[in-house]
């Protein structure tokens, strides 16, 4: 696998919370889309490309358990959220109850629907252990007023994995749609959406899938496809039936817009495909293991904190390094060939200042990693002080 990987062989990357190294496949897949489409025209390869196109939602369905038919492909994950979240039927004094670690583009858009709709946007707090309180939840969701439950499942700043299943399963119980940001989860986690009891997920290409930049998806449940409706409509959601009516879509593509790059869509199948060759269980167990021995090893190293919470952990790890802004630990590894992350307050206001935090390096494992890398990126850290 390291070997399909070509950045393995100058660097390493524990970057992949914001952006993985594709495999050759992934890459090769996208040019060779691109070549046809410069000799045969754009129109043209999509038509005589149909199948590997189709492979695309075939591919992300068996991903998460789902049906072809309730996938939607978008250009990035915010973008799919946004298509389900923006066209909610909400009213003035509807509840969306969310968790502390949600993410910021999330946020800003509950927000801005508090300021233009009158909704209530209402924090479940933690439990102890730094996760969704569900027992909190359970209470909230006692109220008529809550319209939606909607959660990230892995927030951008640190290594918790919030308990989704058990959050749907009282959303379902509740009557309450569910939706999950599955933007981090989704790749580096075995996910089945039936266990996860979620009306909608959302996902992106370019983290934990290895997947082309400029790609996302979107999965709603079959028999809530008409509870939700999409935010934009055009040609490629809907058919202009007459003058005055039109038709949406019966399935998921009503989420679409009609131009997409299809050499990123087919190269996401190439991603999701990879994956499955792979086996997410397996990689799962790996990302996982690689996430507990970088906590370890970074534990180990006098004047390191971790922040990461919750009772389960994943590949992706917080700390900060005393005496060292955050931004500095970053740019001294860049200089010695290790990619990291930053994850700032402005992406987290609900989390990180709770907790006397304005920012945390984010180093985030992938299967490709070695034991050996972490050990160096250790002792680089170590070597800071």
């Amino acid at each position: 696998m390291r070997d399909e990987t070509p950045g393995c062989r100058s660097l390493i990357h524990l970057n992949n919370a914001g952006c993985a190294l594709p495999p050759a496949a992934v890459v090769d897949t996208m040019v060779d889309y691109l070549r046809n489409e410069a000799s045969r025209g754009g129109y043209e390869t999509q038509r005589d490309r149909s199948e590997q196109i189709a492979a695309t939602y075939t591919s992300l369905a068996s991903l998460i358990g789902a049906r072809p038919s309730e996938i939607a492909l978008a250009d990035n994950a915010t973008r799919a959220w946004d298509m389900v979240f923006y066209g909610m039927r909400l009213a003035p004094g509807d509840r969306i109850l969310t968790c502390r670690s949600e993410y910021g583009s999330n946020v800003i858009a509950y927000l801005q629907q508090a300021k233009r709709l009158g909704v209530d946007v209402s924090v479940v707090d933690d439990d102890p252990s730094g996760q969704i309180d569900l027992e909190l939840l359970e209470k909230k969701l006692d109220d008529d007023r809550v319209k939606l439950v909607s959660m990230t499942h892995i927030p951008t700043q640190g290594g918790l994995i919030n308990p989704a299943a058990e959050v749907g399963a009282l959303a379902e119980a509740a009557g309450v749609p569910f939706l999950l940001d599955a933007c981090q989860s989704v790749g580096q986690l075995d996910l089945d959406v039936t266990e996860l009891r979620c009306d909608v997920l959302t996902g992106t290409g370019r983290k934990y899938l290895r997947g082309p930049r400029g790609t996302g998806f979107l999965y709603v449940r079959e028999n809530a496809m008409d509870a939700f409706e999409p935010a934009v409509l055009d040609n490629g959601s809907a058919v202009w039936t007459s003058p005055t009516e039109y038709e949406m879509s019966p399935d998921a593509r009503r989420y679409e817009t009609w131009e997409k790059n299809f050499a990123a869509v087919v190269g996401l199948g190439a991603a999701v495909d990879y994956a499955l060759d792979l086996g997410m269980d397996a990689i799962e167990a790996r990302v996982l293991a690689l996430g507990d021995l970088l906590r370890r090893t970074l534990t180990e190293v006098e004047g390191v904190r971790i922040h990461d919470l919750g009772r389960s952990r994943c590949g992706i790890v917080s700390f900060t390094v005393e005496d060292f802004a955050p931004d500095d630990v970053k740019r001294v590894l860049a200089g010695n060939g290790v990619n990291v992350s930053v994850s700032k307050s402005t992406s987290s206001q609900w989390d990180l200042p709770s907790r006397g935090l304005a920012s945390v390096v984010r180093a985030s494992a992938h299967y490709y990693n070695t034991e050996s890398e972490i050990e160096r990126v250790g002792s680089l850290v170590g070597g800071l002080r």
